[in-house]
């Protein structure tokens, strides 16, 4: 089955990241996609240079970032394929041991969202 993750955090500029997190990143990524579980994913530009489309009483309504009210924001994604459910859990909290292990005091959700299979029609 596959999956989108996402790590959802507070935004963070890019020298603020610690350089190991970027390396042990690259090297997770590499094997997972070596596995054949890492399908494809990456960091997202801040939200800054970013906007939002939303419909409001029936318009649509486009805000600007960086969006201020936002606790959280998503700061990267991957797709990827497990065979379980049971696996993509396992895989989501070895994801995020390597947060805690790299850069200490962050703190954050990786939230794995299956994806639906649409019948043909």
């Amino acid at each position: 089955m596959k999956y989108l993750t996402f790590v959802k955090g507070p935004e963070i500029p890019m020298d603020k990241i610690p350089p190991a997190m970027f390396a042990v990143m690259d090297q997770y990524t590499a094997e997972q996609a070596k596995k054949g579980v890492f399908l494809s994913g990456g960091g997202l530009a801040p939200s800054a240079q970013s906007f939002r489309v939303a419909i409001r009483d029936g318009k649509l309504v486009v805000t600007d970032g960086p969006f201020t009210e936002s606790k959280e924001v998503i700061g990267g994604w991957a797709f990827v394929s497990h065979n379980s459910h049971e696996d993509a859990l396992a895989a989501a909290k070895e994801f995020m041991e390597l947060h805690i292990k790299h850069w200490p005091g962050w703190e954050g959700t990786c939230e794995v969202r299956p994806l639906m299979d649409y019948p043909d029609q």
